[in-house]
């Protein structure tokens, strides 16, 4: 697990195979080669089950079948059979909190079905709790004279795991994709799980406190993996705003629940007061606490981490924490070496390889995410809405994936970027991004220091300079980081190791540059 790097493939909008505007198995299969050629590992693929595709396949309506939209279950085999010849895994994506209000249980709820009722959790009051895609997390019907939760949209209904049967479906569900030749699974929003026993108004937020990380979380999840027996499998939990004390506990070698865990405080560093979508300056020295704090703590903990800075979710972290002009090519190299170099496994999204930017639509119209058309409305007062869309919206990471020129009919449009940035530029260039992505999983592979080393944190009066040292018996690695346009002073005595820039820095970092200096390695 230590040297393994897991790429994380949003199939919509990999590779299209058939000129249908939509990326499909076949295209994924299509590019196996590149993707060995990268040095990967594993393959995450986000949700290709049937769905409505309200919430792009995060609502499902079928676990067992794949949507057309994407080909077969026979091309998923295929998928399977041809990764595994070069050596890399398949993971799928287990989407557990909650159902599509299309999947029969929920119709049969809807029916009446008292047996189906208790798959989900519906309540004669609601309370005031808010969806994390705005608005009430309840919805009303009239028929039975019920409300049902949605911590997400109104499509997809929040399954009871109190209820036993509901947890030997989750276990059927996972057992058949096992029995496929899936060799990991990541389970969506799986610290959402575990509901209050008493569901009360939140005076003091919008309800998370009372289902976050919830007082059966834990039991759930080792019940789960004990009694599919995917402890040899790759498993990683996505947990919403989650602690340090409970990832421990997820991920810990004491309490065997997964493999590791993703966190998502270091993304919410430009959110004033937790707030997404107001704008506001990423806040570097907040960042620095963070990834100090978890570092560290994990590994006091010895647990494990998924490291990140992209995935569907969340807007390109070049137009984040980067520069997408002068140094677009030094800010992505460098954003790239502070993830790989850390204590944990290394996740690459989809285009983040060859420096993709936020899309920038100017129109509505242009977007498809539910929670972007969701907050549109709810930011109606707002005249720079379009501009908050334009930074923090989901869809800035689900436009189509750059591989040349070519400005392709597509379910969501191109960046016209892709002119420049594409993987057709870069494949054979060896000073650009790709490559030097490939010379990270490389590096991660051939020296164990990077892959298990103990981590520790340097303090600095720069904002800007990030500083941490990696250390494992004799050897040593002092990395260094400017996150700004600016040249940062600095000094070290070991020997240069590794960076991105040609040439190693003299006594200053250049704007975005990364330095590695190590002891005991040549």
């Amino acid at each position: 697990m230590y040297d393994k790097v897991v790429y994380q493939i949003y199939p919509k909008s990999f590779k299209d195979t058939n000129g249908d505007g939509f990326g499909d198995i076949k295209g994924i299969i299509e590019k196996l080669d590149y993707l060995s050629w990268l040095g990967v590992d594993y393959l995450w693929l986000t949700p290709m089950y049937l769905s409505p595709e309200n919430d792009n396949g995060y609502d499902i309506s079928n676990y067992k079948q794949i949507n057309p939209q994407y080909g077969s279950m026979e091309d998923l085999e295929e998928l399977i059979k041809q990764a595994d010849k070069l050596n890399i895994g398949i993971m799928m994506d287990m989407v557990f909190n909650h159902t599509s209000s299309e999947h029969p249980w929920f119709k049969q709820a809807l029916a009446g079905d008292k047996y189906y009722q208790d798959y989900y959790i519906f309540k004669d009051e609601p309370t005031n709790w808010e969806s994390k895609f705005g608005g009430s997390a309840w919805e009303y019907i009239e028929n039975l004279d019920k409300y049902y939760l949605h911590l997400f949209d109104k499509s997809q209904p929040d399954l009871n795991w109190d209820n036993p049967q509901v947890r030997e479906e989750v276990k059927n569900i996972i057992l058949f994709w096992k029995e496929k030749g899936i060799k990991g699974f990541r389970f969506d929003v799986i610290n959402l799980i575990s509901k209050p026993d008493v569901f009360r108004d939140d005076n003091e937020g919008d309800g998370r406190r009372y289902y976050t990380d919830g007082p059966h979380v834990h039991d759930y999840i080792k019940e789960i993996v004990n009694d599919t027996g995917i402890e040899d499998c790759i498993t990683v939990g996505e947990m919403s705003s989650t602690s340090l004390d409970n990832c421990i506990k997820y991920s810990g070698s004491k309490t065997k629940e997964l493999a590791m865990c993703f966190n998502f405080h270091h993304l919410k560093i430009d959110y004033p007061n937790n707030q997404k979508w107001v704008l506001a300056k990423p806040d570097l020295k907040q960042m620095k606490f963070l990834f100090k704090y978890w570092q560290e703590g994990m590994q006091a903990g010895d647990a494990w981490s998924a490291l990140f800075w992209c995935n569907h979710d969340q807007p390109r972290i070049v137009s984040r924490l980067g520069d997408e002009g002068k140094y677009w090519m030094e800010s992505a190299k460098m954003l790239a070496t502070y993830i790989h170099f850390l204590r944990g496994t290394p996740y690459i999204y989809q285009g983040e390889e060859i420096g993709m930017t936020n899309a920038h639509f100017k129109s509505i119209d242009q977007y498809r995410d539910v929670e972007s058309l969701n907050m549109y409305q709810l930011l109606d007062k707002n005249e720079d809405r379009l501009n908050i869309l334009g930074e923090r919206s989901r869809d800035n990471s689900r436009t189509p994936m750059q591989w040349d020129t070519k400005i392709r009919k597509s379910w969501i449009e191109i960046n016209p970027n892709c002119k420049n940035i594409n993987v057709e530029n870069q494949i054979h260039n060896e000073d650009s991004i790709l490559n030097y992505y490939r010379k990270l999983i490389k590096l991660r592979k051939t020296y164990p220091i990077i892959a298990k080393g103990n981590v520790e944190f340097i303090d600095t009066k720069d904002d800007e300079l990030v500083i941490y040292k990696r250390f494992l018996d004799d050897d040593v690695l002092i990395c260094f980081y400017n996150f700004s346009d600016k040249n940062l002073e600095f000094d070290c005595d070991l020997n240069y190791f590794f960076g991105n820039y040609i040439s190693a820095p003299s006594n200053f970092l250049r704007p975005y540059e990364c330095a590695i200096y190590s002891k005991g390695i040549y």
